[in-house]
């Protein structure tokens, strides 16, 4: 019973320093560490989170392959992430990964298990996916992402399998 404790104990240990304590706490904390050089001083009155002001110079790192996740949201938006990656490299995460884990833009939220846990993260990355396919250029999008209209996104609608509806939702979007 003890060593099944201490197994249980070391597992949690390894999942909150992971992602799951950073993300919470990260949506609390105030001083600003990794504010990217091209992003707004954190001093600044909206304390915007870090992000490329520019676009790319050169590839950008892969997201996680949706098929890894067990979730048909989370396969469906790092799926959406992926065809989006300029666009999220110059967009600020509002759960405040910039602070508690590095992350310089929105994509380093899908290039590793974040984005997996995180709705702010799938809002936002959704959110950009529509934009720009309603033609909006990432200033706009980042703009929105800004003035929360993040918020206002439907993640129910990304919850049927890949192949499903929700998937055809994407792609026609």
């Amino acid at each position: 019973m003890k060593q099944a404790a201490i197994i249980l104990a070391v597992v949690i240990a390894i999942a909150v320093a992971g992602f799951g304590f950073g993300h919470a706490y990260g949506q609390q904390s105030g001083a600003g560490a990794g504010q990217s050089a091209s992003a707004p001083a954190a001093a600044d009155k909206d304390d915007i989170p870090a992000y490329h002001a520019a676009p790319p110079n050169g590839p950008l790192p892969n997201t996680l392959d949706p098929k890894q996740f067990p979730e048909a949201r989370t396969q469906n938006i790092y799926a959406l992430a992926a065809k989006v990656k300029p666009v999220l490299y110059q967009q600020p995460c509002y759960c405040r990964c910039d602070r508690e884990v590095g992350h310089t833009s929105l994509l380093d939220c899908f290039g590793d298990m974040h984005g997996s846990v995180c709705d702010v993260c799938k809002k936002e990355a959704a959110y950009a996916y529509q934009q720009t396919k309603l033609g909006k250029t990432p200033a706009e999008i980042r703009a929105g992402i800004m003035a929360g209209k993040w918020k206002r996104v439907d993640l129910t609608k990304y919850d049927a399998a890949p192949g499903g509806a929700a998937a055809s939702a994407v792609t026609a979007k």
